[in-house]
C-alpha cells in the first residue's frame, strides 16, 4: 500500500494557479500579436499577406527559420533521447554546417531571383505544371501528418504527467494557431515565431539552471553521466542499419536538413519574404549557431535527468508510460516547490508546438492558393483571393485538430518527426535536385521519379513496421499503452539488425538515412527515365532554374560535348558573395560562379 500511494503521490503532480496564469499569458500574447498585424496596415487586404510584404529583416526571419522546426520535437524528443542512448544525438550538429551552407548559396538564389510564392512554382518553370501539381500534392500530404504529431504529442505528455485536460490543451493551442495564422498572415506568424523562440530558450534554461543545481552542480552531473557511459565518442560504424552513428547522423542528418531548410515550403517562404536576397542568405548563417545552442540545450538536459534519476528512470518504475513524457515528469518533479516555472517550462513546450503549426497553416494556405486555385481562376479579383487564402488558413487548422486524433499511434516524437521527413521530404529533395542539377532531366523522368522515390520510402517505412510488429516485445510497464508505430522503434531494430539480410536489411535502415536514400531513389530513376524518353535541350529551359554545378564538375570536357549535356547553362544574375567571412569556401563560389 505504501508503494502504490507513492506512486500515486508522485504521478499526480497539477499545475497551480500561477502556472496556468503564465500559459494563459503564452495563448493571449501569441494571439495578439497575430491580430496586432491583422488590424494594422492596408496590406492585409492583399495575398502578399502570405508573404510578410515581402519586407522582412534578417533577426525575425532567421528565428522563424529556428523555431519552425524546432518545435515540442526537440524539447521533449532530444533529453529522452540523450538519457536513454547518450550523446551521440549530438553529433546532429555536424549535419547543421552543410545543412545550412547548400540552401543559403544553392537553393535561396535560385528561389529568390525567380520571384516565386511558392517553392513549387520552380517545378513548373523548371518542368511542366503536372510535376508542380504533384510536388505540392506530396508537401500537403507531409505537412497535414506532421502538424497532427506537433499538436498532440505535447498535449498527451502534458495530460499523461499534469492531468491537464487532453483535448482541451489540443484545441486550445489549434485554435489560437489557426487565429493569428489566418487574420495575420505570414507577418504575424514570424513575429510570433521571435516572441515564441525567446520563450523556448527561457523555458529550457530555467530547467538546466534549476536542475544543475539540484544535482549537485554541473561537475556532479557530467561525473555521473561518464560513470553512466552516457557521454558518448566517435562512433565511425560504417553500417547504415545502426541507428545513430557520426555517419548516419553527420551524413545523413545533411539530407534531412536539406529536405527541411532547402526545398520545404514554410523554410523557402521566410526566405522569399526577406527585404533583400542577402539578407536571406544571412539569415542561413545565423540560424546555424542558434541551432547549435538548441541542440547543446537539449543534450545538456537530457545529462541532467540522468544525474537525477540514474538507470532508475520513471518509464521503468510506470511512472510515464513512453520516452516523450519524461522529460516534462523530470519538469514537474524538479520544479514542485517552485509555483510559476512549471507552466514557463509549459508554455517553452507550447510555444514551440505554436511556431510549428502556425509555419504549417501558412505555408499550405500558399501552395494550395498557389499552385491549385490560381491557376484555375486567373481573374479572381484580388480581395476574393484574400479572403479566400484566410479561409483555406482556418480550414487546414481544422484538420490540424482532426489529424491529433490519427497522431496518438505514432509514439516517439522525435523519430516519427523525422521519419516523416525522410520519408515524404526526401522524394521532394530529391525532386529539386534532379531539376536544379541536372538540366537534361526532362518531366516524364521526374514525374516517375518522384513516384519512385514515394514507393521506395512507404514500402521501406510500412515493411519495417510490419517486421517491428512481428518481433515479440517485453511485456509493458505500469499503465503503459500498447506499442505504437514509431515508439520503442530503437529496440527492435537493435534485435534485428544482426539478423537482417537482402530486403529485411532496408526494413532495418537506420530512420537518419531514409532522406538520403529517398532523395537518391528520384535522381537515379529520373535520370534514367529522362535519358530513355529523350532528355530536354538547353534551349528548353528556363533561364535561372538551373545551378550550374554540372559545368562546373565537368570543366575537362569540351564545349561540344558539355553543350551536348546541357551543362553550361548559367543562373540568370551572378550570385552575391559572402564567401569572404570563409577563406575556404571562397574558392569553391569563385569556381562556380567564374
Amino acid at each position: 500500500l505504501s508503494v502504490i500511494k507513492e506512486h500515486i503521490e508522485v504521478v499526480q503532480m497539477h499545475f497551480t494557479t500561477v502556472d496556468y496564469v503564465i500559459f494563459a499569458l503564452l495563448l493571449v500574447a501569441s494571439a495578439g500579436i497575430g491580430l496586432f498585424y491583422a488590424f494594422s496596415g492596408g496590406r492585409q487586404r492583399t495575398t502578399q499577406f502570405l508573404m510578410a510584404d515581402r519586407s522582412m529583416s534578417c533577426l525575425p526571419v532567421s528565428l522563424s527559420l529556428l523555431a519552425t522546426f524546432q518545435s515540442a520535437v526537440a524539447i521533449l524528443g532530444a533529453p529522452s533521447e540523450v538519457y536513454t542512448f547518450g550523446t551521440e544525438y549530438w553529433f546532429l550538429g555536424c549535419s547543421y554546417f552543410l545543412g545550412l551552407l547548400i540552401p543559403a548559396h544553392v537553393f535561396i538564389p535560385v528561389f529568390y531571383r525567380l520571384r516565386l510564392s511558392s517553392a513549387y512554382e520552380y517545378l513548373e518553370l523548371r518542368f511542366n505544371k503536372t510535376v508542380r501539381i504533384c510536388g505540392t500534392a506530396t508537401f500537403i500530404f507531409q505537412m497535414v501528418i506532421y502538424m497532427g504529431v506537433v499538436l498532440y504529442a505535447p498535449a498527451l505528455a502534458l495530460n499523461a504527467v499534469t492531468g491537464f485536460d487532453l483535448w482541451g490543451a489540443v484545441l486550445a493551442m489549434g485554435l489560437v494557431c489557426t487565429l493569428y495564422t489566418a487574420l495575420g498572415g505570414l507577418k504575424a506568424v514570424m513575429w510570433t515565431d521571435v516572441f515564441q523562440t525567446v520563450v523556448m530558450f527561457a523555458g529550457q534554461l530555467a530547467v538546466i539552471v534549476v536542475g544543475t543545481s539540484q544535482a549537485g552542480g554541473i561537475a556532479e552531473v557530467w561525473r555521473k553521466a561518464i560513470n553512466g557511459s552516457r557521454i558518448s565518442g566517435l562512433d565511425l560504424n560504417p553500417n547504415p542499419l545502426e541507428r545513430h552513428t557520426f555517419w548516419t547522423l553527420g551524413v545523413g542528418g545533411v539530407f534531412l536538413m536539406l529536405a527541411l531548410y532547402g526545398v520545404n515550403q514554410a523554410q523557402v517562404q521566410r526566405y522569399l519574404s526577406s527585404r533583400t536576397e542577402k539578407e536571406a542568405v544571412m539569415s542561413c548563417y545565423v540560424v546555424f549557431p542558434c541551432q547549435q545552442v538548441v541542440l547543446c540545450l537539449g543534450c545538456l538536459m537530457g545529462l541532467v535527468m540522468f544525474a537525477r534519476y540514474g538507470e532508475d528512470s520513471p518509464l521503468d518504475k510506470g511512472y510515464v508510460t513512453t520516452n516523450d513524457q519524461m522529460v516534462l515528469y523530470f519538469v514537474m518533479d524538479v520544479f514542485r516547490d517552485l509555483p510559476g516555472l512549471p507552466g514557463l517550462f509549459v508554455a517553452c513546450l507550447f510555444s514551440g508546438a505554436l511556431s510549428t503549426i502556425s509555419s504549417a497553416f501558412n505555408s499550405l494556405a500558399t501552395v494550395t492558393m498557389e499552385d491549385l486555385i490560381k491557376p484555375h481562376f486567373p481573374n479572381m479579383t484580388e480581395g476574393k483571393a484574400t479572403l479566400l487564402s484566410k479561409g483555406l488558413a482556418l480550414g487546414y487548422g481544422l484538420v490540424c485538430l482532426a489529424m491529433a486524433y490519427i497522431a496518438s499511434i505514432m509514439g516517439s516524437m522525435l523519430q516519427a518527426a523525422f521519419s516523416i521527413f525522410g520519408m515524404v521530404g526526401g522524394p521532394l529533395l530529391g525532386l529539386f535536385c534532379l531539376g536544379m542539377f541536372f538540366p537534361w532531366a526532362n518531366p516524364t523522368g521526374a514525374v516517375v521519379g518522384l513516384v519512385s522515390g514515394l514507393v521506395m520510402a512507404f514500402w521501406i517505412g510500412i515493411g519495417s513496421f510490419v517486421m517491428r510488429m512481428s518481433v515479440p516485445t517485453p511485456a509493458p510497464a505500469l499503465n503503459a499503452t500498447a506499442l505504437p508505430l514509431f515508439d520503442n522503434i530503437t529496440t527492435t531494430v537493435m534485435t534485428t539488425t544482426a539478423k537482417s539480410t537482402g530486403v529485411e536489411a532496408l526494413y532495418s535502415l537506420s530512420y537518419m538515412w531514409y532522406s538520403a536514400h529517398n532523395s537518391a531513389t528520384v535522381v537515379v530513376v529520373g535520370l534514367i527515365v529522362s535519358l530513355l524518353t529523350g532528355p530536354m535541350k538547353e534551349k528548353e529551359l528556363t533561364p535561372g532554374t538551373v545551378y550550374p554545378v554540372l559545368g562546373t564538375l565537368l570543366f575537362f570536357l569540351p564545349d561540344r560535348y558539355r553543350e551536348k549535356l546541357c551543362c553550361i547553362t548559367p543562373l540568370a544574375q551572378k550570385v552575391n558573395s559572402y564567401f569572404h567571412l570563409f577563406p575556404l569556401l571562397f574558392v569553391f563560389q569563385y569556381l562556380c560562379f567564374q
